[in-house]
Formats: structure tokens, C-alpha cells, sequence
């Protein structure tokens, strides 16, 4: 049976360092404050001139180099991102340009911070598919570009990253075994940008009520992400005939790290299977698994022959899991 496995991964944050004591103006001790509640100390921020094509870039170079890969091998680009360099053209494009892939098509997808979880899927399906051998995915975004920094519930909150994975066609019975992938457009108003495109354009009325700038429901995001994590292990712990305890890293979605301590009270499954860079660079929205994969990999966490379940979710809403066999 044909599986995509990984050839390559990339990361690559900005080296802009944005400590909590930054949002001192929001919130006496800040740093206490902020690291209390989400686990978070300090994230980085892209600079001026700094777009999501940049991070993604870097983080595409990276990815080739560690997976040995020319660029005129790729035949698809896919960048996952809700921040993208503008509403067209597509930045997977610029990318494509940047690296040099000629031979490739690309195009950008955004499932918010489910993106680079639903890129990992129609990655895969493209390799199995037989027609396509190597696909470049990179989950990259830019949240300080729209963030609202008067809202304490969601400014500290963000970091700027970029995570890359190059899949291809193997045998060897490593790849990913089974995916999951759930949307529920009920929920769409929970997150949202509400002035950013034909529902409502961008005016000066809108700027001036900060309608263009990132919008979230805080709590009942919560709920929702304690609610669909376990599902999404449950989920494909039976499909992929394993047990629970049977994998060895879960790489989940770095939001908030309350939601990996109720996550792993609720499952039993050891906080210490859960990997987290959160406290260094806060939620990356959809470069948060790629970044986190490439460094668990190259540090030697994650071992050749790990079972590990990568999980996404986010505005949409949406959500889902992969498992796979390092």
C-alpha cells in the first residue's frame, strides 16, 4: 500500500522576541498574568516588510534541505494560511517563485488554525493518488499583522511562525496511517476577521471600529476545543486500530496550554506525550504543527518508528487529526 511519508521538515519563526511584559499596557504584571493563563512567555513577531511569503519561504528552503530534495522535484506547493501576503494572488505562488520550483502548481488553502492539518490531507491524497510524488505543505501566518492590541483576550495571544513538510510516495509501512477531518459552519462567527473581504470591505468606518482586526470568542472556543480533541483521538485511535496509549506524541494545535491540561486529565493520556513550543512563540495559528514537528524531529523527540497524532482546529469551525508513522 502506498503511504506518504516525510522526506523533509522546516521551521522558521522571525527573530523579533515579544516578551509577555510587552502588554504591560493591557494588564498590571503581565508576564504573570498571561503565562497564568495560557502558558505562554514570549512569541515573535514578524518585522516591517515581513510578510507570511517570507517565513514561508525560509521555512520551504529548510525543508528541502533537510529532506535532500531539488526544488524542480516538487509538483505541488501548498501554503496554509489565513494571513496570506494579500487576497491575490496566492502566496503558495510567491513561494514557488522564491524557491525556485518551476515544475510545481500551488495555491493557498485556509482553514484557519486547522489549515495546516486539512493541507496535510489533500497533500496525502495527492501522493496516493499515483500522479503527484512530492508535495511541499507549509502552514505559515502572520497574526500580528490583524491582531486588535487593545483586546487583552486575544493580542498576547499570537506569535508569527512558519512550519514546512514535503511528503512523498513509500512502501515501507511508515506514513500516515489515518486522518480525520470535521467542520461545523455553525460556528463560524466564534472567529473571524469581520471586515477583510466581499461580506463586509474594508472602509474607513470599518478600520475605525477595529472591524478589520482578528475577533474571537473566547470561551466558547474553549468549549469547543475540549470537546473535539478527544474526539479527534478517539477518532483515529479505532480507525487506526491502536490504543490511545499506544501513541507516542500527540503534536496538537498550541492554543492554550489549559486546553493540554484539561485534554489530558479528560483522556489519561500523560501531559508529557502532549509536545509544546507554546511557551516560546504562543499560538502560531496554522504554522503551530509544522513548527512543532520540525523541531521535535531534528532535536531527536521524535524517533524513526513513532506513532504520532497530529491534531488542528480552529475558525470555521474545523478541526482534525492525522496519525502517522514516523
Amino acid at each position: 500500500m502506498v503511504r506518504s511519508e516525510i522526506l523533509g521538515t522546516g521551521g522558521h519563526v522571525p527573530a523579533n522576541v515579544i516578551k509577555n511584559g510587552y502588554f504591560d499596557y493591557l494588564v498590571d504584571d503581565a508576564e504573570t498574568w498571561i503565562h497564568s493563563r495560557t502558558g505562554i512567555r514570549e512569541r515573535r513577531f514578524a518585522g516591517e516588510g515581513e510578510s507570511t511569503s517570507d517565513l514561508a519561504t525560509t521555512a520551504a528552503l529548510l525543508a528541502l534541505e533537510n529532506g535532500n530534495v531539488d526544488p524542480l522535484e516538487l509538483d505541488c506547493i501548498i501554503v496554509a494560511t489565513s494571513t496570506p501576503d494579500m487576497i491575490l494572488p496566492a502566496t503558495a505562488c510567491m513561494v514557488q517563485k522564491n524557491i525556485g520550483a518551476d515544475n510545481a502548481f500551488a495555491f493557498d488553502m485556509n482553514a484557519v488554525c486547522s489549515s495546516f492539518i486539512y493541507g496535510m490531507e489533500v497533500a496525502d491524497n495527492l501522493v496516493r493518488s499515483g500522479k503527484y510524488k512530492k508535495v511541499l505543505l507549509i502552514g505559515a501566518d502572520t497574526y500580528s499583522k490583524i491582531l486588535d492590541y487593545d483586546d487583552r483576550g486575544s493580542a498576547p495571544l499570537f506569535g508569527d511562525g512558519a512550519g514546512a513538510v514535503i511528503l512523498g510516495a513509500g512502501i515501507s509501512g511508515k506514513g500516515i496511517l489515518q486522518s480525520v477531518m470535521k467542520s461545523d459552519g455553525k460556528g463560524w462567527e466564534l472567529i473571524q476577521v469581520p471586515s477583510s473581504g466581499s461580506r463586509k470591505p474594508i472602509s474607513a468606518e470599518s478600520i475605525a471600529l477595529k472591524e478589520n482586526t482578528f475577533k474571537m470568542a473566547g470561551k466558547s472556543v474553549f468549549v469547543f476545543a475540549t470537546d473535539v480533541i478527544p474526539r479527534i483521538i478517539k477518532d483515529l485511535s479505532e480507525r487506526g486500530g491502536v490504543n490511545p496509549e499506544d501513541i507516542d506524541h500527540i503534536i496538537p494545535h498550541q492554543a492554550n496550554v489549559r486546553i493540554i491540561d484539561f485534554i489530558s486529565k479528560k483522556t489519561g493520556i500523560a501531559k508529557e506525550k502532549f509536545l509544546l513550543n507554546l511557551d516560546r512563540y504562543g499560538n502560531t495559528a496554522a504554522a503551530s504543527v509544522g513548527l512543532v514537528l520540525d523541531e521535535n524531529r531534528r532535536n531527536g523527540v521524535i524517533k524513526p518508528g513513532d506513532l504520532v497524532l497530529m491534531m488542528g482546529f480552529g475558525g470555521g469551525l474545523s478541526w482534525g487529526g492525522v496519525l502517522m508513522r514516523m
